[in-house]
Parts: structure tokens; C-alpha cells; sequence
């Protein structure tokens, strides 16, 4: 076992390193003796713990083996019950001034308690240096009408005309938006735990009707984080945002930890996690079921790429679960500030249409260079495409235009990005219905290296038909292998495919080929 971390009032723990969401094998937790069940996940929470108190957690599992930690809570200066600032908590009273008082009163080193109840209440403002602890059985429920929402102003120039202030964003570009349910700007140490939910209600308003249209600012998300740092989320359930959920942008030393963001699957929009040029990211134990990508890993669009090329880079996303989605995890499609140094390792997809997706195009510029991307020891159960590499991504406005979706070779420029190195080691899927992988460069820029070890591919008899990548000219496909055009190097080794039917490995343009069958 491992400690993940710790809070005042909570503890995040790493029960077994070796599974992925779910344990190899469930066990039976003791905290200072005091027996709290069985676990099945890899990563747990625990909370009701008090402040500056030492704990002693054992874990026991059914060969006989048995393992304890030991950890020491933080301290706190005080704790803030949000009733006493006059939350009713039932539903029909708006609380939003109520909240936001206790927040805005509580000390550094304080705590926000938010007890059982259902608070009505509109967007919220975090402050440095506080716990806000959202308790089992309370609901933060968003207010469904938009003009009672702050817009936070997209981009403002100084007096000197020399610079800007960035607040709102849409899809990579600084734009005016809504504010969030939980907005940070400029914070740091914050903890927001508990095993409440958040309820953005969207489906109770017409935040998900005429999506594409801007109605006063752009929607809002659950959880926005601007120029934030040391921002710890644990344990809390985020339902029905109006659009993205998790938005931390131009953020560092950020941590989610047994999250839930749940959505339907027709919901649209409703990205799971999408850090934006943000640096050291962690998510770990995580569940995402949305009607979008569940996570998606960003850093703007060529504005943003040309003005600030910060790169999203030293993300870990570990034993998360992700369910439905467009995408398991997702690199772009807005990455003109480049992403790099990603590892998601010991994650399980399940219905996904693609699992492990780059989307990149034409335009976004010379700082849009992912590289050094790992997936490791990921196990998926019918996603339909499992890997999925697109630099000809064609769902901007002029995503379907020649300049981006030509075959030919383009003169290479300050607008062409770069795919460098990718990496598949132990991917598992079973399920899987129309290609294992497929990857398309530029031909101006191929990728530099795919790298694919020690994978089993297995697809489903009664598989249907998909286009694996958004991208013009892209046929349908249906159990099928590799397939790779503009490639420098591909290498294949120890890749074992089940149920084709049609060559392991279809290579258009690749420069290097290396197919090394598992025995």
C-alpha cells in the first residue's frame, strides 16, 4: 500500500499498484482497528478522519496477506458550517450567498463544511489556503438559468496596451464564458473533498440545446481552474455539466483523486478532464462516464500556441476508469502549445469508440508537438477503435478545407505541427470491432515513431463497422489490423491480433516497418 495523499479531514490511498481501476483481488480495510469493509478498487478514500491525528490503515486480502500505513492528518485552523451562514439546504432557498460568504470568511488553513442537504446555489468562487468539504448525502445544485450567471470576460488588454488579462475560454481560444460551479482564479493550496455531488442540472435548462450557438458567453463547466496551483480534488461526484467538467487551464501541481463526472452519453460537449496547458497533473482512481471524450488533454488553439506555447506536460493519469465517452483519453485536438511527457498507465476503457486517440491538423502551429507519450497496462472492453492517431482532424470550422485534409505534401511552416513519440506497451482490448490502430500524419511531417509492445488485440464476431478517425476520406473499417500512412517508424513487437479479417498490418508511406509476431 501507498499513501497518495493526505488532508485534514481525508486520506487517498494506493491499495494495489498492479490493477487497473478495479484490484487483482478485493480486500478488507481496518482503520485504528476499526473494521470498514471490503474494497475492490485499486485507489480508496477515506474521510470523517479528524484533524492532527495519527491513523494506522490495514488492509487484509483473501491469500492471507496483510499490509498497514501509517499517516498523520493535517492540521486545521477552524471549520465553517455553511447553516450558520444561512444555507438552508432544501432545495427551493437559493444559498449561493451563503456559500460564497462562509468561503470568502474562512481562514487560511480553514475548512467549508457542507453538510446533508440540497443547496440551490449559482456559480461559486474558491480562495487560497481552504479545505471546502462537500459531506456525504449534500448536493450543490446549479441554478439552470443562465442570465443569473457571472461571465468571465475572455481576453482584456492592459492600459499599456502591451499585454492581456485571459479569464473565459472556449475550445482553446480566449473567449467570454460562464462561470463554472466552482471557478478558481489565481489560487493556490485549495482542497475540495467530500462525497457529495455537484449537480449541474443542464438537462433542467437549455444549456444542451443549440450547443454550437454562443447565447451571451460560452457554457460554463463544473470545475474551471485559472493560473491555479497545489489544487487537490477527492472524492466528490460531478453530474450533468453544461458543457466540459474538469477545466484546469494554464495550472500546476493539480490532483483528482477518486472523482466521479458522470453525464449521458448524448450529452454533448460534456468532456470528462480536459487540463489545458498545464503542468504537473495527476489523476488517479478516477471514473468517467460522459457524452464526450472522457479525458482530453489540451493547451489552446494557434492563437494561444503563437502567444503563450505552454505546453501540457508531466501528466499521470493512473487506475481510472473510463465508460462510454467518444474517447478513453485524448490528446487534442486543441494542442497548439504542444503536450508532452503524458503516462497513463493500469486505466480500464469499457464502450468507448476509441480508446487512446491523438487528434492534431494543419494549423496549429510549431509549438504543437506532442511527444513522449506512454500507455501502459491498459485493459479495454469493447471500444471499438482501440488506438487512434489523426493529424488531419476535420471538426474545426475549416476542418474539411484541402489545406487541412490533403494527401499531398505542404509546404512546411510555422503552422505545421508535429507527432513525435508514442508508445504502447501491454494494451489488452477485447471487443474491439473495427481496426486495432490507426494512423494518418502529415506527409509533409510523418510520425516520427509508433512503438506498439506486447498488446493483444481480440474482436468481436458480430463487430459492426466504424470510421476510426474524423478525418475526410476515412473509409469505414471493420476487423481490421494496423493501418498507417505517413509514418517514419512503426514498430510492432510481440502484438498479438485475434478475428481479422483482413492483413495484421496495412502500411502506406511508413519509412521504417518492424512487425514482430508473438509467438
Amino acid at each position: 500500500m501507498k499513501i497518495l495523499d493526505v488532508s485534514s479531514r481525508s486520506v487517498c490511498v494506493l491499495l494495489d499498484a498492479e490493477g487497473d481501476y478495479y484490484a487483482k483481488a478485493p480486500c478488507e480495510l481496518e482503520l485504528n482497528g476499526q473494521k470498514l469493509g471490503s474494497r475492490e478498487e485499486s485507489v480508496a478514500s477515506l474521510f470523517g478522519l479528524w484533524p492532527e491525528s495519527e491513523y494506522a490503515l490495514r488492509a487484509s486480502w483473501p491469500d492471507g496477506k496483510q499490509d498497514t500505513v501509517c499517516f498523520r492528518t493535517l492540521p486545521e485552523a477552524v471549520s465553517l458550517d455553511v447553516r450558520r451562514f444561512g444555507a438552508a439546504g432544501d432545495g427551493l432557498a437559493e444559498d449561493t450567498a451563503a456559500l460564497q460568504a462562509a468561503i470568502l470568511c474562512c481562514p487560511p488553513g480553514g475548512r467549508v463544511m457542507i453538510p446533508e442537504g440540497n443547496y440551490l446555489t449559482g456559480p461559486l468562487f474558491l480562495k487560497s489556503h481552504i479545505t471546502l468539504e462537500i459531506k456525504k448525502g449534500a448536493v450543490l445544485s446549479l441554478l439552470t438559468d443562465r442570465k443569473r450567471f457571472p461571465i468571465l470576460p475572455g481576453a482584456t488588454r492592459t492600459p499599456d496596451e502591451q499585454g492581456e488579462y485571459l479569464l473565459g475560454t472556449w475550445e482553446g481560444n480566449p473567449l467570454d464564458m460562464f462561470a463554472a460551479a466552482l471557478t478558481g482564479i489565481g489560487v493556490e493550496d485549495v482542497r475540495i473533498i467530500g462525497e457529495g455531488v455537484i449537480d449541474g442540472r443542464a438537462q433542467q435548462g437549455d444549456w444542451w440545446e443549440h450547443h454550437h450557438d454562443k447565447r451571451g458567453a460560452w457554457r460554463g463547466r463544473m470545475l474551471y481552474l485559472r493560473n491555479c496551483r497545489q489544487v487537490t480534488v477527492q472524492g466528490i461526484t460531478f453530474r450533468n455539466s453544461p458543457s466540459w467538467n474538469l477545466h484546469p487551464c494554464f495550472s500546476e501541481e493539480l490532483s483528482y483523486l477518486n472523482v466521479r463526472v458522470e453525464a449521458p452519453k448524448v450529452s454533448p460537449n460534456t468532456d470528462g478532464f480536459d487540463p489545458e496547458s498545464c503542468r504537473n497533473v495527476r489523476a488517479y482512481g478516477t471514473v468517467f462516464s460522459v457524452g464526450d471524450d472522457c479525458i482530453a488533454i489540451k493547451s489552446g488553439k494557434i492563437y494561444m500556441g503563437r502567444a503563450y506555447h505552454t505546453p501540457c506536460e508531466e501528466i499521470e493519469i493512473s487506475w481510472c476508469l473510463m465508460l462510454d465517452g467518444h474517447g478513453g483519453v485524448t490528446i487534442g485536438s486543441e494542442m497548439a502549445g504542444g503536450v508532452r511527457h503524458v503516462r497513463v498507465h493500469h486505466c480500464r476503457m469499457q464502450g468507448n469508440d476509441r480508446g487512446l486517440r491523438i487528434k492534431t491538423r494543419r494549423g496549429r502551429g510549431k509549438y504543437a508537438v506532442v511527444d513522449d507519450i506512454r500507455f501502459e497496462d491498459v485493459v479495454m472492453e469493447d471500444v471499438k477503435a482501440p488506438l487512434v492517431i489523426n493529424s488531419m482532424y476535420s471538426c474545426d470550422p475549416d476542418g474539411k478545407t484541402a489545406y487541412v485534409q490533403s494527401r499531398e505534401r505542404q509546404p512546411v511552416d510555422d503552422t505545421t505541427p508535429t507527432v513525435g513519440s508514442i508508445a504502447y506497451e501491454r494494451v489488452h482490448a477485447t471487443g474491439c470491432s473495427a481496426c486495432v490502430g490507426f494512423v494518418l500524419g502529415l506527409p509533409e511531417r510523418p510520425v516520427r515513431e509508433v512503438a506498439m509492445r506486447e498488446c493483444e488485440f481480440r474482436f468481436r464476431s458480430d463487430a459492426e463497422e466504424m470510421v476510426p478517425a474524423m478525418a475526410e476520406g476515412v473509409l469505414p473499417c471493420r476487423r481490421q489490423g494496423v493501418i498507417a500512412r505517413f509514418v517514419e517508424r512503426l514498430m510492432l513487437r510481440d502484438v498479438r491480433i485475434e478475428g481479422i479479417d483482413a492483413p495484421r498490418l496495412i502500411a502506406q508511406d511508413v519509412a521504417v516497418l518492424e512487425d514482430q509476431e508473438a509467438e
